[in-house]
């Protein structure tokens, strides 16, 4: 598994980005017969290449959505009340949706990079950089948005584009 360097990777991001999100455009218009298969080939290959612990730029720098069934779950985990939680480390964004109020997200471990609330995390940061989504309309979005932020995602799209090109 392969160190992640930050710095590369956003400058990475920033010369491949709109080459990579046109590409997930056009895929997304025109999606291959075996692209599933495809998309499970390049994501294994990238999460083998990527090690989450020691990256975290999801926790330095994004923030999950938080249900109401999280937001039951890890306040109760911490000892506090729902609206105790909410107000001491959520905001609600312009759609409504409860967010973290600051970054790196406040139970990220800076030192370890690993979750102090790891068993009972939101369920959008349990499921991340959700590869098991079919790239199609549906999801598309998400793979545009994660690349920019996701080493493992910028690989897997990267593979994708590698594979669909040969």
């Amino acid at each position: 598994m392969a160190t992640v360097n930050l710095r590369s990777f956003r400058m990475a991001v920033s010369r491949n980005k709109r080459r990579m999100k046109s590409f997930l455009t056009r895929l997304e218009k025109n999606t291959p017969r075996n692209m599933r298969q495809q998309q499970e080939e390049a994501n294994k290959e990238a999460l083998a290449k990527t090690d989450c612990l020691d990256c975290a730029n999801c926790c330095k720098t994004m923030s999950p959505t938080f249900t109401k069934e999280d937001v039951k779950r890890i306040s109760s985990h911490l000892g506090m009340t729902e609206k105790a939680f909410r107000e001491k480390w959520l905001y609600k964004d312009k759609i409504g949706d409860w967010m973290n109020v600051r970054q790196p997200c406040q139970f990220l471990d800076l030192k370890t990079n690993m979750c102090d609330i790891y068993a009972v995390r939101p369920r959008d940061c349990a499921g991340f950089p959700h590869h098991n989504k079919k790239m199609g309309p549906d999801y598309m979005h998400m793979y545009k948005q994660n690349l920019e932020y996701c080493p493992a995602t910028y690989r897997l799209v990267e593979q994708i584009i590698e594979k669909v090109s040969s």
